[in-house]
């Protein structure tokens, strides 16, 4: 274990990309303890996906501090066993610098964890066997990039057609995944919504916005009615939301999680 941490380690060091995800794409290098506990989160990881036989699985991770909207993920994505990139490759929806355009992209669980990240905390949600193969089925092909749109709004409608963010992709994937690969995004919020998917509701008051802060550089607030810009409640697709959905449609086969690097022995909310 001690090896493999050392290895990966310096693959961190050469390898790990540029933060393109909720940051200001500083040039500054991360520092020496950042990779090296990006590097223990990886390798973590890596050994938990190991011990499950499944194709794919979801894996949320804490790359900016929700903690004053009751939440603790701000990013979730696909992890996929035997991707052409490579085992265990990320594939999920990353916003360019904090402007209104994002990009899928597929990476390496070390550039995972190697982000800009406010810390490692991990979770990893497994689906049960006939959703994950969908899934799996849906990550192939064209699917993904038909149900990607590039205007990046960070708090971005759940049903919205002219933005999204990197957790309404991911809705989008696992709605589409139960449909065809023809569906759409329109189809897949359609499923959605009729399966009763609540999306979570966060409070940015006029003053916040007007102030700037977490939600100034990438967001637009007129994706949502004029009712939610007065009274400053907006509607959003949240890891949380996702997580409580699929449990209540019974599509979760088993969570891991880790805080501050020790495992939990039951997963804590979302």
């Amino acid at each position: 274990m001690k090896g493999l941490r050392s290895v990966l380690f310096v693959l961190v060091m050469v390898w790990v990309l540029p933060a393109v995800a909720g940051s200001a794409c500083s040039e500054r290098a991360a520092p020496p303890e950042h990779l090296a506990r990006a590097a223990e989160a990886a390798v973590r990881t890596a050994r938990a996906l190991d011990e499950v036989d499944a194709p794919v699985a979801l894996l949320s991770r804490v790359g900016t501090d929700l903690s004053e909207y009751g939440l603790r993920y701000s990013h979730v994505a696909f992890v996929v066993r035997d991707h052409p990139d490579g085992r265990w490759t990320v594939v999920h929806l990353l916003n360019h610098c904090n402007t209104d355009r994002s990009a899928l992209f597929n990476e390496g669980l070390l550039n995972f964890f190697a982000d800009d990240l406010v810390n490692f905390d991990a979770r990893i949600t497994w689906l049960r066997p006939a959703a994950a193969d969908a899934v799996l089925d849906a990550l192939s092909g064209t699917l993904p990039t038909r149900l990607h749109e590039a205007h990046y709004n960070v708090i971005a409608r759940f049903d919205s057609d002219d933005t999204q963010n990197s957790t309404s992709w991911v809705l989008d994937l696992l709605m589409a995944a139960e449909l065809d690969r023809s569906a759409g995004r329109r189809r897949a919020q359609s499923l959605a919504r009729a399966q009763g998917f609540e999306p979570d509701t966060i409070r940015i008051p006029y003053t916040r916005r007007l102030a700037g802060g977490l939600f100034a550089a990438n967001a637009s607030f007129t994706d949502h009615p004029v009712s939610a810009r007065l009274s400053g409640r907006y509607e959003v697709v949240t890891v949380r939301s996702i997580l409580r959905h699929l449990a209540r449609q019974d599509q979760v086969l088993d969570e891991r999680e880790w805080r501050s690097g020790v495992e939990l022995g039951r997963p804590g909310p979302a």
